[in-house]
């Protein structure tokens, strides 16, 4: 099939969930022998601050949207832009990710070509939206809701959200991860002193509904010598870094490395003591998959679409509640690491990209 991918910010990247389901599935699609087009916003990285403007990754064939670097209207042009290019590109499908570029998915449809939209999260309730931005993307969700031929999303809550809402089927079919080998902590002993077990990990954009205030608070009044690591990156949320960061100023047992990506991340993942989850909102936490396939004990908030993808192997605190975050983290720096073997077993099962791009792909062909 000749199939086109549209939402992204940029593959290959790890700015978002989005991107890494993006490639995850284009990517295996194209080496199955699909024609796939990825439709990149032209620009530079977020976090990296660089240009990725390429033609071709992986078997995937790239087309470079123009937009606005940073800002409100960013998603919107992007969004027509590349939806009026791809209904010259002839394709069978077009595979609309996240509910702002489902705006734009009347236009395909108002020419017969199949649409399908990825619902990745409802993101209208992240904090970090305007008047503005917050109307776009509940436009961008009734769009979908009306004119996409199949709608997949990632937890059984949004499903039920989209029935109640609009009386819409969906398709729940989650994200994915893959297990890989254990990675030692070289690049982070020297880039940041790290040793095995040495520290609490959290793995996540630098913006507000990600909870890292809660987290910081509750470690604030922790006894302990083991580390807090905050691997991740502002998301158009400046101030809040800015905050957080001057939140935890004070206090030397916590290291903000910024956006990692490649060894690094692997190897954060694998040494960790813990690796924690604050959320008050979560669409479906692919970091939480990448870390339970690591072996990492998880702690996380206690929200439908986080503890419906770790099931019975994550640890859970009353979410925005940093005295029971504080408990559960003293709990388990106090107690032996468990095996986790089971816990890896669950993901192979449940979360394969192989098996999950085979499941997209005969969504398509219905």
């Amino acid at each position: 099939m000749k199939i086109a991918m549209i939402g992204h910010k940029r593959i290959p990247s790890r700015e978002g969930g989005v991107e890494v389901v993006v490639e995850s599935l284009a990517v295996r699609m194209a080496k199955s022998g699909h024609d796939v087009t990825a439709y990149n916003r032209r620009g530079k990285h977020v976090a990296l601050g660089k240009r990725i403007d390429i033609k071709e990754y992986e078997g995937v064939r790239i087309k470079n949207i123009p937009t606005f670097e940073n800002g409100k209207l960013n998603a919107v042009v992007y969004s027509v832009l590349a939806s009026a290019a791809a209904l010259f590109g002839r394709y069978d499908v077009i595979h609309f990710h996240a509910e702002g570029p489902c705006s734009m998915l009347w236009l395909p449809h108002l020419f017969g070509v199949r649409t399908v939209a990825t619902i990745h999260g409802l993101d209208w309730r992240r904090a970090k939206w305007g008047g503005f931005a917050t109307r776009f993307l509940k436009f961008g969700e009734k769009t979908a809701a009306k004119y996409a031929d199949k709608i997949i999303v990632l937890s059984e809550g949004t499903k039920r959200y989209f029935a109640e809402t609009y009386g819409r089927e969906t398709v729940f079919l989650p994200n994915g991860t893959e297990v890989c080998d254990y990675e030692p902590p070289d690049v982070i002993r020297e880039k940041y002193g790290l040793s095995k077990d040495g520290y609490i990990l959290f793995l996540a954009r630098i913006v507000p509904e990600k909870g890292l205030h809660y987290l910081l608070d509750a470690f604030a009044d922790i006894d302990t010598d083991i580390k807090l690591v905050v691997a991740g990156a502002a998301s158009h949320t400046e101030e809040y870094a800015r905050a957080v960061k001057e939140k935890a100023s004070s206090d030397s047992r916590v290291i903000f490395t910024g956006y990692v990506e490649g060894k690094e991340l692997w190897e954060l993942y694998h040494n960790c003591r813990a690796y924690v989850l604050p959320s008050d909102v979560e669409g479906m936490p692919l970091t939480l998959l990448e870390a339970m396939a690591c072996g990492c004990e998880c702690l996380v908030s206690d929200i439908e679409t986080i503890t419906g993808a770790g099931g019975p192997y994550v640890r859970t605190f009353r979410r925005a509640d940093t005295r029971d975050l504080k408990e559960k983290l003293n709990d388990i720096l106090s107690a032996p690491k468990s095996d986790k073997t089971e816990q890896i077993e669950y993901i192979k099962r449940n979360y394969s990209w192989d098996r999950i791009t085979e499941k997209t792909v005969e969504l398509y062909r219905e």
